[in-house]
């Protein structure tokens, strides 16, 4: 599953492995990050299991925005994220247009 198809999702729930695929990352990044940043809080089933909710990936979207796409330090991230959250927001969901955009643009010259 994409980043993109998370809003369309009847989905409730992902696991750490859909997760981690969505930003092509390893489990082990999401669960250092999940130490790490208080705005995530994934429940967990009866084995133990992380259970991530839309609002905890649309979390994971804005630290690695932060953190892997800009160069933030963790701190940085964590500084960021509470004493300008809105803005951070906008300049992911822009950064995230313009990825999409790239990509049309390089189907279209591919097609030429």
């Amino acid at each position: 599953m994409k980043l993109d198809d998370i809003h369309n999702s009847k989905k409730l729930y992902f696991s750490i492995g859909e997760v981690a695929d969505m930003f092509d990352v390893k489990t082990s990044l999401i669960r250092f990050w999940e130490k790490e940043f208080d705005v995530i809080k994934p429940k967990k089933n009866s084995k133990g299991n992380r259970l991530f909710t839309k609002a905890d990936i649309e979390n994971f979207h804005l630290i690695f925005h932060l953190v892997k796409e800009r160069g933030f330090t963790l701190e940085g991230a964590k500084n960021k994220l509470k004493t300008n959250r809105d803005e951070t927001v906008k300049n992911a969901e822009i950064a995230l247009k313009l990825k999409e955009i790239r990509s049309f643009l390089v189907e279209i010259k591919e097609a030429l």
